[in-house]
């Protein structure tokens, strides 16, 4: 048995399954390990912006303090399935889920 520190999340989350459209689809993503989460309240999508480059980092909760970092090609997945919307009186982009909107960036005032 050994210690392993992760710098970042400990699983990757590789595929994006999605099930209906709109305000009523179900968006669920595969880890690298084979778990299958949907992405729900309990399991929240959210994007760390990284302050210096703008660039976003995805991440899913898969329990608890467990997360997965959203690969590249999945994130570029969830993108196409996003939407607008005014949230707390700012426009913001994100992706539906169970009936939940999960917001994935801000968007500038001339979008």
């Amino acid at each position: 048995m050994c210690r392993v520190d992760v710098e970042d999340a400990p699983f990757v989350a590789v595929e994006l399954f999605k099930c209906g459209c709109g305000r009523e689809q179900v968006l669920s993503l595969r880890t690298n390990v084979d778990e299958i989460v949907t992405i729900d309240d309990d399991h929240v999508l959210y994007v760390d912006t990284n302050p210096e480059t703008g660039e976003p980092s995805p991440y899913i909760v898969l329990r608890d303090t467990v997360e997965a970092r959203v690969s590249r090609s999945v994130y570029y997945e969830l993108v196409a399935h996003g939407v607008e919307e005014k949230v707390e009186g700012e426009h913001v982009f994100g992706v539906w889920s169970n009936e939940t909107f999960f917001p994935m960036g801000r968007l500038d005032d001339g979008a």
